[in-house]
């Protein structure tokens, strides 16, 4: 069995739908946090919140860093040193785990311990939006191997920590990564994610396995896929195309069907009626939440809404949900009639 990583997407997958999705799914190894990122020379709250370790108690967090050269990096790595290993602060109640979860939660693998704080890092040099990549980030960074190359020597300067990199292939071109990949084939990481898109198709177009096998021949880490796996035989093709894949990274397929890692793991699909019954109960859980933290029934609906974005009807290879109440559901401008819109799914 492959294990199962997923992807971090900003605005989707917060402290409170990851609790929520490993408590009722599962089936996931490690959950990234969107990445966590310098503003104006500070880390933004709702950052630094998402990644409290007590937000994130039993479930097997990895926290992601997103930055445009080695300063940047160390900074941030500065200011989340009381909840890493080796921070001075780091204790069993501020890892994201607790003495009771143990291996049972996955922590292990997942980069986490009981006794010492986070022990993983993830390093984002795949994120395509230009609101990143034209500040060098992200995908940005991999035009810049002496950027690169910055990173990576603030990696050996922290053997208390593993690092692991989410990376594409190039910002403008599928050749790019091979300037790149010398340079982290000499740096000690736990693995790379690599997504086979340049940053400027985004989502749009074919994923290149051809450069995705190159890139596996090259590389001396260990490699996990990412990139349009949206089905259970997606997964199952994968794991018997590349006998030598460390894993598989989903996000927006895990976002539309919240089954997906929990089903490959019992090697079954959840019937269409049981899904969306589980689906709505995870639902609910975020609803209560959300009106425990957030003040206001507009702020809470605007969160809620989200929960349903990847289960469009008209974008899902096979929709759950009927394209007309799917409507009703993210029209509705109200709580009340969002909520009996949601009851009728």
């Amino acid at each position: 069995m492959l294990p199962i990583h997923f992807a971090p997407l900003q605005g989707y997958t917060e402290d409170a739908y990851r609790r929520l999705h490993h408590q009722m799914f599962g089936g996931v190894e490690a959950y990234y946090t969107p990445f966590i990122r310098l503003e104006h020379k500070e880390v933004r709250s709702k950052d630094l919140r998402d990644v409290k370790p007590e937000h994130n108690v039993g479930v097997p967090v990895v926290p992601q860093i997103i930055a445009v050269d080695g300063e940047e990096l160390s900074k941030v790595l500065d200011i989340l040193k009381p909840w890493l290993a080796g921070g001075e602060a780091a204790d069993s109640k501020l890892n994201g785990c607790d003495t009771a979860g143990g291996k049972l939660n996955g922590c292990e693998t997942a980069g986490c311990d009981t006794a010492d704080g986070y022990q993983r890092i993830d390093l984002n040099m795949g994120c395509p939006f230009p609101l990143q990549t034209r500040h060098g980030r992200g995908a940005g960074v991999l035009v810049h191997p002496d950027k690169v190359r910055e990173i990576c020597d603030v990696v050996k300067k922290n053997p208390q920590l593993s690092f692991s990199v989410k990376m594409r292939l190039g910002m403008d071109a599928t050749d790019e990564w091979r300037e790149v990949l010398p340079i982290l084939n000499d740096t000690p990481l736990a693995h790379i994610t690599l997504h086979p898109r340049i940053a400027t198709q985004q989502y749009k177009g074919v994923v290149d396995m051809q450069e995705f096998e190159d890139f596996m021949a090259e590389c001396r880490h260990l490699i996990i896929y990412n990139g349009d796996v949206r089905r259970l035989s997606d997964i199952q093709q994968l794991e018997d195309r590349y006998p030598g894949l460390g894993g598989v990274m989903i996000g927006r397929g895990l976002l539309a069907r919240p089954s997906l890692a929990m089903e490959y793991a019992e090697g079954r699909e959840l019937p269409s009626h049981e899904l969306l019954r589980k689906m709505k109960e995870m639902h609910s859980r975020m609803q209560e939440y959300y009106a425990r933290i957030i003040p206001g029934e507009a702020q809470q609906l605007m969160k809620l809404r989200t929960f349903w974005d990847y289960l469009d009807p008209a974008d899902a290879p096979e929709p759950l949900i009927d394209r007309k109440k799917y409507k009703k559901v993210k029209k509705a401008g109200n709580m009340k009639n969002y909520l009996a819109a949601v009851a009728e799914l």
